[in-house]
């Protein structure tokens, strides 16, 4: 038999990968093209594997799916009316007095950059560098321009949180039969049970997931409205309800919610000494909980790599904007839950797992040496 040169070969495995590579292009653009219907899909069905333990309990009473699914889509509808009401009150003052509260930033920043006099000279000459705008920061939106703007998204928003609350019903409604065709998709028994092992286990690691971060981030919510009012911040139950929906998203939404109280502090208060403290008040309960508080409360097996963490929540913010910052941990703790399952992925589910405890008298440099079996 002629065997195939090996030039042919080599050319025969490139088409593969250029292959893989236009695939991901691709798909990442089908991701963000069809976001409007794929951000409450996605939401709803990790919603489901949420939720479906209850329906499952309240069934052992003989309480009807349908009822269930009505009562917890019901519960949601409340709570984020009730999270709504929190917020649109002092986000409505604020946003009408938009022009006022641009003007008194920017006259912070001005006494700011008077008491910075070299870092002023140097934006200065950048600026006339530049054209004469000698570093001036212009504010070009205007509250009818953010009035504008959330009037004609909110259409948008709204029709998508009623799909999600109309396709998660459907979901939970329809019992276990999303598992029995999931489970009936596969030939051999083996497989089938594989399947139906890897369904409960996502329902449960996210259950356990986002149940406790829940209940972590009511207390950090509860907490910083406490100290926002302690220091006499307006509204403090506005920064109590940001920080309870922002620490949803790693890492950025700490610092989103320090930004926010350090800019309503020096509108607030007078210099900048007072401002500053509030804001690390702020940092400091949130750097608490994300050190401290979540790592003890959540599962070892549930905490994943936090360099694919911050890379996961910076694409899918990218993908989805805030939603897909929101999404991206419960994914890749569904992802992590399948590599588990699915043969050949071991590998890539121990990159994504977190730190784990190392072997007694271990040391990492062994790794990196070659095994008998490795050797010719």
């Amino acid at each position: 038999m002629t065997q195939v040169p090996s030039k042919f070969k080599r050319i025969g495995f490139a088409p593969g990968w250029a292959v893989i590579g236009i695939f991901l292009i691709l798909a990442f653009a089908a991701i963000t093209l069809a976001r409007d219907f794929l951000m409450p899909t996605t939401l709803a069905i990790l919603l489901f594997f949420v939720f479906i333990p209850v329906r499952r309990a309240l069934d052992r009473f003989g309480i009807p799916p349908a009822i269930t699914a009505g009562l917890i889509t019901l519960a949601l509808l409340g709570g984020l009316a009730l999270l709504l009401t929190l917020l649109m009150g002092p986000a409505g003052e604020m946003i009408a007095n938009g022009d006022q509260i641009l003007a008194q930033l920017n006259t912070k920043m001005a006494d700011l950059r008077g008491a910075l006099h070299d870092v002023q000279a140097t934006i200065k000459t950048l600026g006339e560098m530049s054209g004469g705008n000698e570093g001036k920061i212009v504010a070009q939106t205007d509250s009818g321009g953010v009035l504008f703007q959330a009037m004609t998204l909110t259409p948008a928003l709204l029709g998508q949180l009623v799909f999600m609350l109309f396709l998660l019903f459907f979901l939970i409604s329809s019992g276990d039969l999303i598992y029995l065709k999931i489970v009936q998709s596969f030939d051999t028994m083996r497989e089938k049970r594989r399947a139906y092992a890897a369904l409960r286990e996502i329902e449960a690691s996210l259950g356990n997931y986002l149940g406790t971060i829940t209940l972590i981030n009511a207390a950090l919510g509860l907490a910083i409205g406490l100290a926002m009012a302690a220091w006499g911040m307006p509204a403090p139950a506005m920064f109590g309800v940001i920080a309870f929906l922002v620490n949803y998203i790693p890492y950025l939404g700490a610092i989103s919610g320090t930004i926010l109280a350090l800019a309503v502090a020096l509108v607030s208060f007078d210099g900048f000494w007072y401002p500053c403290l509030t804001a690390a008040s702020y940092l400091g309960l949130t750097t608490l909980e994300g050190q401290l508080i979540t790592p003890y409360f959540v599962s070892r097996r549930l905490q994943m790599n936090t360099v694919v963490v911050f890379l996961a929540v910076a694409l899918w913010a990218w993908l989805w904007s805030v939603l897909g910052m929101i999404v991206a941990v419960p994914m890749l703790v569904v992802i992590s839950v399948l590599c588990e399952h699915i043969p050949g992925l071991e590998k890539l589910g121990n990159f994504l797992a977190g730190d784990t405890e190392p072997a007694p008298d271990s040391d990492p440099t062994l790794a990196l040496q070659p095994r008998a079996d490795d050797l010719p």
